[in-house]
């Protein structure tokens, strides 16, 4: 990621009253068992992000494994595992299976990372799916504002 857009994250999350809104740095060893359960490899801006900051907010909450106490206990393998069960049988099961959710949106949609390092959104009511950035970077570029 780049170091404009982590020093923007650091300044705003570091601060005392956002401390609900970041959580404990991924270990090595919690990325690298997190990618062989799931069976996929994290995109190299995801492992910065949660290497940094762990599960935390940045225009949305970004999951990890353990989370700022605002977003919640669930981690990017609960998610994953979950959904990947829930829309087994819906149109989307393949993004699912070879991707890793990330977030959800207000609707409960998760919000996934591909194998090519792309964002999509699967909704669950009509069983679409949809690009919603090039990288996790991009996402974060079009999502994160300070307040």
């Amino acid at each position: 990621m780049k170091d404009a857009l982590m020093e923007r994250l650091k300044s705003f999350l570091h601060r005392e009253d956002n401390s609900t809104l970041i959580g404990i740095p991924a270990s090595q060893e919690e990325i690298a068992e997190a990618q062989q359960r799931l069976n996929v490899s994290f995109h190299e801006d995801y492992v910065h992000f949660i290497r940094t900051f762990g599960g935390a907010y940045a225009g949305l909450a970004v999951y990890a494994f353990s989370n700022g106490s605002s977003l919640g206990k669930e981690t990017v393998v609960d998610l994953t595992l979950g959904f990947r069960e829930q829309f087994k049988e819906l149109p989307f099961a393949e993004v699912l299976r070879t991707g890793y959710v990330i977030s959800m949106d207000g609707f409960g949609d998760p919000i996934i990372i591909n194998q090519a390092g792309k964002v999509f959104i699967c909704y669950h009511d009509t069983g679409e799916f949809k690009l919603l950035a090039d990288s996790f970077e991009a996402l974060i570029e079009e999502n994160f504002y300070e307040w």
